[in-house]
This record gives structure tokens, C-alpha cells and sequence, in this order.
């Protein structure tokens, strides 16, 4: 399932880029930090829930996402950069994980769990002492 992002629901500003790049990173702002605030936005509540839910250090305390994009040496190359990103990161979500359904251990793989801890208990026996 694809969500699409409306650009009215994101505020993005350019921002100079760090690194190296001489002159031209130190006077031109072609890097863009993109703010996307999951409960303002028109994505359903399943997936606002599991967007918030998300281990990811770009998502804040406050539900907004950050992106920042400078790896491009233009601004528009940027942001749809960092537009891209945060439409993978929505969609990596947009469908529901599938639940999961519990299964019970074959009889065979019962049996090769005793046989195996029959044959590690005989070998740790024999490292003892010798009875005399």
C-alpha cells in the first residue's frame, strides 16, 4: 500500500551544508531539513500510531520527523531527496506487520532435542574421574 505525502503537510527550509566543499558550502544553503508533523498529517491513525512507535532517532519526543539532506550539490536535488526518504520511512510502515501464528514443535524435532541432550549429558559424564 502506497500513502502519498502532500507537500502542503511539509515545511522544509535550506540550511548550509556541513563538510568539505570550499567557497562554495560556506556561502550557498543547498542543504534542505525537511519537518513533517505526523499528527497534523492525513495519514490514517494506524499508521500514525506506528510511525510514533518507530525506534528511529530522526522521529522527535514532540511527533515531528526531521530529515536533513546534503549529500547533493543542488537544493532541489535535495529536497527530493529527502522527500523520498521520508516517503520510504512512511511506507516501511503503511502496511500492517502480519500477526503471528503460533505453531507447535514436531515430534521428530522433540526427539532430536532429547537425543541430543542425552549424547551432551553422556559426553560431560565421562569427563569426571575414572571410577576405580
Amino acid at each position: 500500500m502506497r500513502l502519498t505525502i502532500h507537500e502542503h503537510e511539509v515545511d522544509w527550509t535550506a540550511i548550509r551544508a556541513q563538510g568539505a566543499g570550499g567557497q562554495n558550502v560556506n556561502k550557498v544553503s543547498s542543504a534542505v531539513q525537511l519537518r513533517f508533523d505526523i499528527e497534523a498529517s492525513s495519514l490514517p491513525e494506524a499508521v500514525k500510531a506506528r510511525l510514533r512507535a518507530l525506534p528511529d532517532q530522526r522521529i522527535g519526543t514532540d511527533g515531528v520527523i526531521v530529515i536533513k539532506a546534503q549529500t547533493q550539490r543542488s537544493q532541489p536535488r535535495n529536497l527530493a531527496e529527502a522527500m523520498a526518504r521520508l516517503q520510504a520511512l512512511v511506507d516501511s510502515v503503511a502496511q500492517a506487520p502480519r500477526k503471528r501464528i503460533a505453531t507447535k514443535p514436531t515430534l521428530g524435532s522433540k526427539r532430536r532435542r532429547i537425543e541430543a541432550k542425552v549424547q551432551r549429558g553422556k559426553l560431560k559424564a565421562e569427563r569426571g574421574r575414572p571410577n576405580e
